[in-house]
């Protein structure tokens, strides 16, 4: 398949009917030098737009302060090489990310280290993308698959916001045999 030809987003499924996100809009094509400024830039255009996830018809919705806490956080600072690629190319596919999100998991704000911004808790998600791997004719050899956490805070407005997507990491026990787009 020639790179050219891949300009979407996909979401398929594995052989355990488990759903990733295949991502063809790659921003970041080196492991170096990502430059968070501009992911922050790009996340900018989803401030304001909502999603609904899937699993749990549960409506999603993008504040002001996730572009900066996404490109900023610790979590982003300790990323690298494939991993902090794949979170700075997991931009792309925020809204897919957000309709495949399983596995929830309530935790509370604990210390109340948020403030009103996380007054009823957070709920923390699990996602799976995968980064396409060109080989040097640039034809699509494969997609490595990542598992990240999207985090997700519930503010005193009883609403849902993302907050940061974290702990993406290289998935390396299954590759993807058998797939069905949706």
């Amino acid at each position: 398949m020639e790179k050219t030809a891949l300009n979407k987003n996909y979401i398929v499924s594995d052989q355990d009917g488990n759903k990733i996100v295949l991502i063809n809009d790659i921003h970041f094509k080196s492991r170096r030098n990502i430059n968070w400024d501009k992911v922050e830039d790009y996340l900018k255009r989803f401030i304001g737009k909502s999603y609904v996830i899937i699993e749990t018809t549960e409506v999603v919705y993008i504040a002001s302060d996730f572009p900066d806490e996404y490109a900023h956080s610790n979590d982003t600072k300790k990323a690298r090489g494939a991993n902090e690629k794949a979170k700075a190319n997991a931009i792309s596919a925020i809204q897919e990310l957000i309709e495949i999100a399983s596995d929830k998991k309530e935790t509370p704000d604990y210390n109340n280290r948020h403030g009103n911004k996380a007054k009823y808790g957070w709920y923390r998600y699990y996602a799976r993308f995968g980064i396409p791997i060109y080989d040097e004719d640039d034809v699509l050899e494969r997609y490595n698959i990542f598992r990240t956490r999207i985090l997700i805070r519930r503010d005193i407005d009883g609403k849902l916001y993302l907050y940061d997507l974290v702990t993406t990491k290289k998935e390396t026990s299954k590759p993807l045999e058998s797939l069905t787009v949706r």
